[in-house]
């Protein structure tokens, strides 16, 4: 008989996910795993049989929950700039006022780890896809009903604002408020 995880798999991906993104998958130990995620060390291998297949796990579960959060917001009320400005100001406030600036966790394993791993690398288009297309899908129904003009390439202003986004969260490890703020009201003058 297959004994039952005594652990829920997604509170252990959530913990593993932190600490890859604040760390970094490089630094990340894995007996800062076994102590953020409460696993002893067999119980992890276990369960996800290396620090690789975790890490890509953890990314799926970043995708899942991170990425859907933010297609939320733009499939959510009011117009497209304003759900632009909330989607971008929320990257803003994340990088500037919840404790040290994280960035993105798939940007910072596609800048760590897509050129090594075709995993990830794949892993890290999927969440730059699902939100090119949110956007997207955003923009063309904002063009369609003439809420914004349709004189520019639908897919090209997704693609401008997730690089704008992407760039935002890169920028803001460093950058001031008053900087990053200044990006978001630029990328809102583009729609």
């Amino acid at each position: 008989m297959v004994r039952p995880k005594a652990f829920d798999p997604d509170s252990v991906l959530d913990h593993a996910m932190k600490t890859f993104w604040s760390k970094g998958f490089m630094a990340t130990t894995v007996q800062d795993l076994v102590e953020s995620t409460g696993l002893g060390r067999g119980s992890l291998y276990n369960a996800f049989t290396s620090k690789e297949h975790l890490f890509r796990d953890a990314l799926r579960r970043y995708d899942s929950v991170w990425t859907a959060r933010q297609e939320q917001v733009l499939a959510g009320p009011g117009s497209l700039r304003d759900r632009v400005s909330a989607l971008l100001m929320t990257v803003v406030d994340e990088e500037t006022t919840q404790g040290p600036p994280r960035g993105c966790l798939a940007v910072n394993a596609a800048l760590e780890l897509a050129d090594q791993d075709p995993a990830v690398r794949e892993l890290v288009r999927e969440v730059f896809v699902r939100m090119e297309n949110a956007l997207h899908e955003a923009i063309r129904v904002a063009q369609a009903t003439g809420e914004v003009t349709a004189d520019d390439d639908a897919r090209a202003l997704a693609l401008y604002v997730l690089n704008s986004m992407y760039g935002l969260r890169v920028l803001g490890k460093t950058a001031s408020r008053e900087s990053l703020v200044g990006v978001v009201e630029m990328v809102l003058r583009a729609l």
